[in-house]
């Protein structure tokens, strides 16, 4: 049963440009009783931009324990709370999920403003599939554990998401060329929403260029997107063209037992190989 004493706000901020923040946002951390903010160096930037004056007290990984009793202290006497982090919205990839965790557990309601988001923004805009990805966050520094992620999600359907810093840009597109094949696609989005916004999609062969040709293009923050392993593309693998149009041609008039049999006449590969690919292509029918 919801405690109805005080509420906890989840509130999105701007990602880069200020202007992007709701009217409901604005109503909200213009009346709660104190901003819960990451870095309240960085949020004060927002709050005098917009005219707000509500005061701040700092919520951060390095203070989550302590911070999160004393807020729930101020939840308890009918205090009302938004939680903010540097930009976005919080708790992805962000603090704040033990101070939701604990703000439900103790009954209190906890209401989310949505808003901006570096991840969704990046999908948007990128022109690869947004039907189903997968978020990991920033990946680990090392190469070696790098690439053992991209190998992981190189079969895998869904685009893969992460952010990446300046500093290791360079070095993680080195490794997804490694990994990669050249014509997979891939995009770098850049800077979002800011002065210096910057879109990249091509193959990873195009991008990972582009990175190492312009030093501009490993300055600011990224997100970095990887198409996912389409089946259809890859249907017939182990095929030459010849032989997979031989076997739709057939599949046309004939069972899948006697296409295959006329294609390994007609083709001389494998019949493991063609029949594998005649189910492929029969299963979309």
């Amino acid at each position: 049963m919801s405690n109805t004493n005080g509420i906890l706000y989840i509130v999105a901020t701007p990602i880069g440009n200020l202007s992007d923040i709701s009217l409901r946002a604005l109503e909200v951390l213009s009346t709660v009783d104190v901003i819960a903010a990451e870095d309240t160096r960085n949020s004060k930037v927002l709050l005098m931009h917009h005219s707000i004056k509500t005061p701040m007290t700092a919520y951060h990984e390095h203070n989550e324990d302590k911070k999160s009793k004393l807020l729930l202290e101020k939840l308890s006497v009918g205090e009302s709370i938004a939680l903010i982090s540097d930009a976005g919205t919080p708790l992805i990839n962000d603090p704040g999920y033990s101070l939701v965790e604990q703000v439900k557990r103790a009954g209190f309601r906890v209401v989310p403003i949505p808003g901006a988001c570096a991840i969704i923004t990046a999908l948007s805009a990128s022109g690869i599939a947004t039907d189903r990805f997968s978020f990991e966050g920033f990946l680990p520094r090392t190469s070696g554990a790098r690439k053992t992620i991209f190998e992981m999600y190189q079969k895998r359907q869904g685009t893969l998401v992460f952010y990446e810093s300046s500093h290791r840009i360079a070095k993680c597109m080195d490794d997804v060329a490694a990994v990669y094949e050249p014509a997979h696609k891939i995009s770098i989005a850049r800077e979002l929403t800011k002065t210096y916004e910057t879109i990249v999609t091509g193959s990873v062969e195009e991008v990972h260029q582009a990175v190492m040709s312009d030093s501009n293009m490993q300055r600011g923050e990224f997100v970095v997107l990887i198409e996912g392993f389409d089946k259809k593309q890859h249907k017939g693998d182990g095929l030459s063209e010849e032989g997979l149009a031989i076997l739709k041609t057939l599949l046309t008039e004939c069972s899948v037992k006697t296409a295959v049999k006329l294609a390994v006449q007609l083709t001389e590969q494998p019949k493991k190989v063609l029949y594998k690919a005649a189910l492929e292509l029969n299963s979309d029918d």
